[in-house]
C-alpha cells in the first residue's frame, strides 16, 4: 500500500504522475529526450542502461517495465535484458555500451566515481560525448525515479505480462504522448495466479 493516497490502478510511477500532473510533465519530457528521442544511441541501448540502473536500485517496477521496454526495442530479446542485467560484461553487447554500462554503473554509486579512465575506455569503443553524456544523466535521472517509484512505495504489479504489453505501448509511443490508464488489479493479481 503506498505511503499517499494515490489513484487506484495505476502501478508505480503512473500513479504518481496522475497524481501530480505538474511533475509528471517534465518528468516525461526528459525520458522522452533520454531514452526515446532521435539519438545514435538506440532506444533499446537508452533503455538498457535504465535497466540496468533500476536493477542496481533494486526498483522492481523500474527494471521491469524498462526491461519490457528495452525488449520491445531489441526485438523481444527478454534474455539479452536479463543478461545485462546480471553481468552485462557477459552479455552480448558492443563494448561500447559496456563501457557506458560501467559509467552508469560508477554513476549508481555516486558521481564522484566515474573516472578520467572510465571516460577514456568509453571513448576509445567509440562512444561520443553526447553518448557519455546522456549515459551519464540517464544513470542520475534512473536514480531519481527509482526514489521516487519505491520511497512513496507505489503499487508494482508481480505479472510479466502486464510489463510486456505496457512496454510495448510506451515503446511504440514514447513518453510524451503515452495515456495514463488505469490497470484492472483484479484481472492483473488473477493473471499473476493463472500464470
Amino acid at each position: 500500500m503506498a505511503y499517499i493516497d494515490l489513484p487506484s490502478g495505476f502501478p508505480g510511477i503512473s500513479g504518481l504522475m496522475v497524481y501530480r500532473p505538474e511533475t509528471a510533465k517534465p518528468l516525461n519530457e526528459l525520458a522522452q529526450a533520454l531514452l526515446a528521442a532521435p539519438s545514435t544511441l538506440t532506444p533499446g541501448e537508452r533503455e538498457l542502461i535504465a535497466t540496468y540502473v533500476s536493477a542496481q536500485n533494486d526498483c522492481y517496477y523500474c527494471q521491469n517495465i524498462h526491461g519490457a521496454i528495452a525488449a520491445h526495442h531489441l526485438r523481444g530479446n527478454e534474455q539479452l535484458v536479463l543478461n545485462v542485467k546480471q553481468n552485462y560484461q557477459g552479455a552480448e553487447i558492443s563494448d561500447k555500451l559496456k563501457a557506458l554500462l560501467a559509467i552508469a554503473g560508477k554513476v549508481w554509486r555516486g558521481g564522484k566515481h566515474v573516472t578520467t579512465q572510465d571516460i577514456e575506455r568509453a571513448r576509445q569503443q567509440g562512444a561520443t560525448d553526447l553518448e557519455i553524456h546522456d549515459a551519464v544523466l540517464i544513470a542520475a535521472a534512473f536514480c531519481m525515479y527509482n526514489r521516487y517509484v519505491d520511497g512513496l512505495a507505489t503499487w508494482q504489479p508481480q505479472n510479466a505480462d502486464f510489463y510486456r504489453s505496457r512496454g510495448a505501448i510506451v515503446g511504440e509511443m514514447g513518453y510524451v504522448n503515452l495515456k495514463r490508464e488505469p490497470v484492472d488489479i483484479e484481472d492483473t493479481a488473477a493473471s499473476k495466479a493463472a500464470g
